[in-house]
């Protein structure tokens, strides 16, 4: 062993000395009722994860590299698919995926300024703003109050001769009805956009969400199924899509050389590109105008030793799913989110939805719980076009609703969700049930 590698070991050691000394007995707390703190998410870490970390810095290469490639190797043979590619988060998976939807490269099927996307109202921003940002409109369609996910019979309702694709999210892990929409896709040749940021790991008649539609999205943003911190990923089984995908993730170059690689294709100065001289260096022709999206190696590095647990976390979230669902499940006043039919979903959350006429607000519950210290949330935006940001569209130009959409309002008004996370212990799970129900009784 050289030197260096001796070091390399060394400091290595020391790191798993101090995730031991420092972060394991914080992670071993006794959970302790109206003292301890149950967070609705959060990192579930070990000393793999830091000696990634610590490997990756001293390596000291910084941007994509050597865990990046082993992360997307990975990403792809666990979802089943040809392609994954690491992004810096979430959003900018969802950024990428639409974009790569504008590409002339898909000559008649491209989105373009003005084309519609249908979409849900009920969610997280970033599922539509990348559809706002381009210039195409979105066309919002109301939510179904038994699995909490796009109600599929609007659907027609929603197509016109503009539409040119489906991008939504299954809802807090709960997977939509992928056959319903795949059908309206497939007759409408419509491009289907999966955002998986909620939903990693679960299945739909034995098939990974995010492996349905043309292309699926990840976030690995601390709270979700697994982290790296910030950091998401792309995935694609279309050879077209993935080069559209790897070049408007890398600045829209042309080039498909690695980082660091230079004339992988033996003809960097031979070729014709445009009006540019011929011979011009292919590494800096760009074919498409794109971003530059890449995720640091340390994030990836984390996101290695994230991967070798991240079947325990499934199956911890679907545990403390179905306990908190046992717990809370004869509550009168109570909607709980059902699986949908075929489906086995990663939860990410556990969501309530109080029927219409009960004698306590959404809020009263909620601010109970955080009194509590049980930590809640909403589902995300609730209704999105109630947000300050649409005030500044036009509705019927540069966005559509098909109706009033009372079921997103539902959500908004009356829902909100506590956490699973595999982090939390059976002893925080009965604590919620016992105070949840607690707050019911002194309601009767």
């Amino acid at each position: 062993m050289t030197k260096q590698e001796q070091l390399k070991q060394e400091i290595l050691q020391k790191t798993k000395e101090y995730y031991e000394l420092v972060h394991k007995p914080q992670q071993s707390q006794e959970f302790q009722e109206g003292k301890s703190r149950v967070n609705y998410a959060g990192r579930v870490f070990d000393e793999n994860e830091m000696m990634n970390l610590v490997d990756s810095s001293l390596d000291f290469w910084l941007t994509y590299g050597k865990y990046s490639k082993e992360f997307e190797k990975r990403l792809a043979q666990f979802l089943g698919v040809r392609w994954a590619f690491l992004v810096n988060s979430g959003s900018s998976a969802n950024l990428l995926a639409f974009y790569a939807l504008t590409s002339p490269l898909l000559g008649s099927r491209r989105v373009k300024r003005g084309d519609e996307v249908i979409t849900v109202a009920a969610g997280f921003p970033t599922t539509v703003a990348p559809i706002v940002q381009y210039g195409a409109v979105p066309v919002f369609v109301d939510m179904e109050l038994k699995h909490f996910n796009i109600d599929t019979t609007q659907l027609e309702k929603a197509v016109s001769s503009k539409t040119k694709a489906v991008m939504i999210a299954h809802t807090l892990g709960n997977p939509f009805n992928i056959k319903a929409v795949k059908e309206f896709c497939d007759k409408h040749n419509l491009w289907l956009i999966e955002d998986n940021c909620d939903a990693l790991g679960s299945t739909y008649e034995g098939k990974l969400t995010g492996t349905w539609g043309d292309i699926g999205t990840s976030s690995f943003y601390p709270p979700h199924h697994m982290t790296m911190g910030e950091g998401g990923a792309v995935y694609t089984d279309n050879p077209l899509l993935k080069k559209i995908l790897l070049s408007m993730r890398d600045w829209g170059r042309d080039c498909w050389c690695e980082s660091g690689v230079d004339n992988t294709c033996g003809h960097r100065f031979t070729q014709q590109f445009g009006s540019l001289p011929k011979g011009y260096d292919h590494k800096y022709v760009y074919s498409h105008f794109g971003f530059n999206l890449k995720p640091t190696d340390m994030q990836a590095a984390v996101g290695v030793a994230q991967l070798e647990k991240f079947p325990q976390f499934v199956q911890k979230r679907k545990e403390n799913f179905q306990k908190l669902y046992d717990g809370l499940k004869d509550i009168e006043e109570f909607i709980l989110l059902e699986p949908q039919p075929n489906s086995d979903p990663s939860w990410f959350g556990f969501m309530i939805t109080l029927k219409d006429g009960v004698k306590f607000s959404r809020n009263e519950l909620a601010e109970y719980l955080e009194n509590n210290n049980i930590q809640t949330r909403n589902l995300f935006a609730g209704n999105m076009l109630r947000h300050p940001m649409f005030e500044s569209l036009e509705k019927d130009k540069e966005y559509r609703a098909i109706g009033n959409l009372p079921n997103t309002d539902k959500i908004m008004n009356d829902s909100f969700w506590v956490g699973v996370y595999p982090g939390m212990s059976s002893e925080a799970i009965d604590y919620m049930v016992t105070k949840i129900r607690e707050f019911i009784n002194e309601k009767h």
